[in-house]
């Protein structure tokens, strides 16, 4: 029996067809694999299916032989994930439309594709000043110091800075590519990417081999938005790219961070705009940031030994719990007052993620806890 992840394949080389048609066909057919063998009236009552595009699927689909198009496939892209996959990244997975196959190489880190390895976006423009630099490093080191997943498009400027900043405290980065994931843009980033695959992922929806294209890298920055918790823009003029990412971060529900600079430099006229529409500003002190993305702050950390990651902020005189199923209670008496990022209440309720994820789900629909941007919970 073909797998359901080879159909997520097969239908993502149909033009025309993206991850949102995707996502409405199988809630209509229940499964990709289902979709595949309906009639062209089937298809024709689902949303967004007109006759054209019913057309080139029926064309598309009378040359693809599923389990065969597998099986050359893996001779150049032995490595990706499907939304059928169990380890599909999460975050990614609760976005509208996360691609349908995302190839990687490097080293998979479990925790972080299930969404339990806090994620941070940094972002900026290819030509930074010496000050967008030094802030860069400065906070992409004392995230990855943190335990932070740092996650960039290792393009010239902001998003190598960031990599490389990481990489020398010994911390875990992703870089998503606008390319096949076994073509590095810029070239001279040939070093940096033998490190990043040393310790990290490089991710990217295209397929092996798919050269460097302009049109293609709005999407990558949607990817990045998707795979971080929140995303921080560190230097960006109006035109910017990392502008794409700030407005697709936002669109998810995840903070948005922007640096601020003088109001006459052009290359922070970007940031400016970010912070007149509601980003927070990145705080000079990098204490007061670790704490604004939920971490404990370095000083109170430096002789705590091997405390968590997330500060234990519970307060001790809770209000008495209502009558809950034994998870939801689980689940709900572990949730602060304040609000605490999904990482901890995972910790706390010792409960799978996905487990956990429900019953924040049905908690928020009773009225007993609120989700807050970057995926933050605290009760109502």
């Amino acid at each position: 029996m073909v797998e359901e992840r080879t159909f997520w394949l097969v239908w993502s080389q149909i033009s025309g067809v993206g991850p949102i048609l995707l996502k409405r066909l199988q809630q209509h057919f229940g499964t990709l694999a289902a979709a595949w063998e309906a009639t062209p009236a089937k298809l024709r009552e689902v949303e967004g299916f007109g006759a054209k595009t019913v057309e080139a699927v029926v064309g598309k689909r009378s040359q693809i032989d599923p389990e065969k198009f597998l099986q050359q496939h893996l001779q150049k892209n032995p490595y990706f994930w499907t939304p059928a996959d169990a380890e599909y990244p999460r975050l990614m997975l609760e976005t509208p439309n996360p691609p349908a196959v995302m190839y990687y190489r490097g080293k998979v880190q479990p925790q972080e594709n299930q969404g339990i390895t806090p994620t941070v976006g940094i972002v900026g423009t290819r030509q930074p000043s010496e000050y967008g630099i030094r802030w860069t490093r400065r906070i992409s080191a004392a995230l990855a110091q943190q335990g932070f997943t740092i996650v960039s498009g290792m393009a010239d400027g902001i998003d190598t800075e960031a990599h490389r900043a990481c990489l020398e405290v010994g911390g875990r980065t992703l870089a998503v590519f606008g390319t096949g994931v076994d073509v590095v843009y810029p070239s001279h980033n040939r070093n940096l990417y033998e490190q990043i695959l040393s310790n990290g992922l490089a991710l990217s929806e295209y397929s092996a081999g798919t050269p460097p294209d302009r049109t293609r890298f709005p999407a990558r920055n949607r990817i990045i938005a998707g795979l971080s918790r929140a995303v921080l823009v560190m230097e960006a003029p109006k035109k910017s790219g990392a502008l794409i990412t700030a407005q697709v971060a936002n669109d998810f529900r995840r903070d948005v961070y922007a640096l601020s600079a003088r109001n006459d430099d052009y290359n922070f006229h970007g940031c400016l705009n970010l912070l007149v529409q509601g980003a927070k500003p990145i705080p000079i002190e990098l204490d007061d940031l670790l704490k604004m993305l939920g971490a404990t702050p370095i000083k109170e950390t430096e002789n705590l030994g091997s405390l968590p990651l997330f500060a234990q902020c519970l307060p001790s005189n809770q209000p008495p719990l209502p009558d809950l199923e034994p998870e939801l209670k689980q689940v709900f008496q572990v949730v602060s007052s304040e609000a605490m990022p999904f990482d901890l209440i995972i910790q706390k309720a010792g409960l799978a993620a996905g487990s956990v994820s429900s019953a924040l789900l049905q908690l928020e629909l009773m009225g007993l806890v609120t989700q807050l941007p970057g995926m933050r919970y605290q009760r109502c």
